[in-house]
């Protein structure tokens, strides 16, 4: 089986750190996030690998060369301007069966192979693994009828929504409805599949995740990472 990793972001929400380091290759603990992530899914039976490259792509070529050392076999795929988080799939030959497509920056411990095996049983073309994410709203939202009388008010209240974590499964029919070597990003695609009466599946997870975008997020997940390192990288 194959993944399709996204490797080639800018990372603006980290800079100035990713000015001179890619996103992907950002360090917790002794190693970047991309590789803890090749190490998952080397145990889920994904040894074909695609990183689609653009932003210091030769820093990520340096560092992971050909995969042999973790175990896997890594090709890449170079973006010559950006392509969103869907439109690089557009680049790819080869996606003939179900593949896993994922951003580079997320450390979680979702099973893998459980996640594929429920989208092969579902009969969807596309299987979004989602997780409840909790919004702070620090101020009272005034809740309105139709003619501005107020008929609420909620005192900093909290919002529970489903987001999306990042990590896909895909049939290889997806790959038609994303137009070729434009700038495409994956809530596009999802509305179109929609559109179109394709079957989109949501996998919810309620164990660990952390999109390492976020400054917040990546201070969380490097401390987390020392931590409990044997909960992302069990030995079997």
């Amino acid at each position: 089986m194959k993944a399709v990793v996204l490797a080639g972001g800018k990372g603006t929400r980290l800079a100035p750190y990713t000015s001179v380091f890619p996103k992907s290759l950002m360090p917790l603990g002794d190693m970047p996030i991309l590789e803890i992530m090749l190490y998952q899914m080397k145990r889920a039976g994904i040894t074909e690998i695609i990183l689609t490259v653009g932003h210091l792509a030769h820093l990520i070529s340096t560092y992971f060369n050909n995969g042999k050392r973790f175990g896997v076999n890594i090709s890449y795929s170079h973006e010559e301007s950006p392509l969103g988080t869907a439109g690089p799939l557009s680049l790819i030959d080869g996606l003939n069966d179900t593949f896993l497509m994922s951003n580079g920056d997320i450390l979680c411990d979702l099973e893998l192979r459980e996640l594929i095996d429920i989208h092969k049983q579902s009969g969807a073309v596309a299987t979004i693994a989602m997780y409840n994410r909790e919004v702070n709203i620090d101020m009272g939202v005034i809740e309105l009828d139709g003619r501005n009388a107020v008929v609420g008010y909620l005192e900093k209240p909290n919002f529970t929504y489903p987001v999306s974590m990042g990590i896909y499964v895909f049939e290889p029919k997806v790959i038609e409805y994303i137009p070729n070597k434009q700038y495409f990003d994956f809530p596009d695609l999802v509305l179109k599949l929609i559109e179109n009466g394709e079957r989109v599946l949501g996998y919810p997870f309620s164990g660990y995740w952390r999109d390492l975008g976020r400054p917040g997020d990546y201070e969380d997940a490097a401390r987390d990472f020392s931590s409990m390192r044997d909960k992302f990288l069990p030995e079997d």
